[in-house]
């Protein structure tokens, strides 16, 4: 059984979430199989992608999901493999609907290979034996959404079973789907001989070296609108981390905390006590939590509306907090300077609209800048995250970013992840 081993591409330090005085609560051995050991040369091989990828009018508009599995895809093709590709797309709710269909996305995917691409109309089923048995080698075949059968949500021994038959072998290069037991992530491991694709093992790889011992001291920020939704995510970094930012709305219910008001903000008052637990927590940690000192306010959330930047003692009754201010920005990368790792969730504010996209698009700059300079490791993941550092211009500065949303949480959460675990167990 072969270790994942950071690459060369990939300059992240090991270690990021060793806990500073407590044993993790998840195991960071990660012995899954890679493409090295297995023979695929002229065999049948289940890929599992993610290709719920954004649309617009029928077009795809981000292609980051595929363009990151083509180092698993051209190494198939170059063994004469027959990919027949795995995905889903959207919540049809397991029946057939072709609002959801993967057709237009399975004609984009030809733009970026050399090979044929054929798509069937199901998933399972005798017609989809044919199309995949009279298809040439190296060639790929995508198939019809698997959520419109209501197995694949189920994790249903019996769907995989007929997924496993179209098959030789299985390879899942989607770890923004690890985090489900789906039928097609985690069932399928028990049908076939299971490995880890390429771009699923270069973010296994990264996020393990950065969930081990870091090069201190460590920052988090951590962002989003409400606290209820990543309790557990900043639970599991207070003993992990010399500084927990937090920002965006979630924020305010910590300001609360203190007796901050807050005006019309967006702050869950029921997590308020959660809040002062963090605090109190954070302190036996040795964990610095900091919060915004000033921020940017308007009676009204849209393009172009009145705003100003106040104290956080200054917020009026009926103003709403959307952005940090100047002087938090400051602060928040005074203590950046001072570090060497980094893991950025979530935005610290209404980054959408501008002009309450300054504070994350600066903070974006200033991990941009300390990353190329050697100074700083630095990973980020989920789709806003991704969002901001997008309208930044530095997506491709930092040291790693990560498209999978629910799997990087849950994986800084410090849960074991479904797929990943099947591929441990599988065949």
């Amino acid at each position: 059984m072969a270790f994942l081993t950071l690459g060369s591409a990939h300059p992240i330090s090991s270690n990021l979430f060793s806990p500073k005085n407590v044993s993790p609560s998840f195991s960071l051995e990660l012995e899954v199989k890679n493409l090295d050991e297995v023979n695929v040369t002229h065999k049948n091989v289940l890929l599992r992608l993610d290709l719920n990828l954004p649309m617009s009018n029928g077009e795809v508009i981000d292609s980051t999901r595929i363009i990151r599995s083509l180092s698993t895809i051209n190494e198939l093709l170059q063994k004469q493999a027959k990919i027949i590709i795995l995905s889903h797309f959207g919540r049809p709710k397991g029946k057939i609907n072709l609002a959801y269909t993967l057709k237009p996305i399975a004609e984009h995917l030809q733009q970026f290979v050399e090979c044929p691409v054929v798509f069937a109309p199901d998933c399972v089923g005798d017609e989809v034996k044919r199309i995949i048995t009279d298809a040439p080698q190296a060639s790929i075949i995508v198939l019809e959404n698997l959520r419109f059968h209501e197995g694949e949500e189920k994790n249903d021994a019996a769907f995989a079973k007929e997924l496993s038959s179209l098959g030789q072998i299985y390879i899942n290069d989607a770890f923004s789907c690890t985090h489900r037991a789906h039928a097609s992530v985690a069932a399928i491991c028990e049908q076939l001989p299971s490995y880890a694709g390429r771009a699923l093992e270069q973010e296994l790889t990264a996020l393990q070296s950065v969930l081990k011992t870091p090069k201190k001291p460590v920052m988090a920020i951590v962002g989003g609108s409400k606290i209820s939704t990543k309790i557990e995510l900043l639970q599991n970094l207070l003993p992990r981390v010399d500084y927990l930012v937090i920002g965006g709305g979630m924020a305010n219910t910590f300001l609360a905390a203190q007796a901050v008001e807050v005006g019309q903000s967006l702050c869950e008052d029921d997590y308020i006590p959660t809040a002062q637990e963090i605090l109190m927590d954070a302190e036996t940690h040795d964990c610095e939590i900091v919060l915004p000192i000033d921020v940017v306010v308007t009676a009204t959330i849209a393009p172009n509306v009145e705003s100003k930047t106040v104290s956080i003692d200054k917020i009026a009754p009926t103003q709403k907090v959307v952005d940090i201010g100047p002087k938090s920005l400051s602060r928040i990368n005074h203590f950046m300077d001072q570090c060497q790792t980094l893991v950025w969730n979530g935005p610290v504010g209404v980054f959408e609209i501008e002009p309450f996209d300054l504070g994350s698009v600066g903070l974006a700059h200033h991990i941009a800048a300390l990353t190329k300079a050697k100074k700083l490791i630095s990973v980020a993941g989920g789709g806003d995250t991704l969002a901001a550092l997008a309208k930044a211009d530095v997506e491709k500065d930092l040291s790693y970013t990560s498209t999978a949303g629910g799997a990087f949480l849950e994986w800084l959460e410090g849960k074991k992840l479904p797929g990943v675990v099947a591929l441990q167990r599988g065949k």
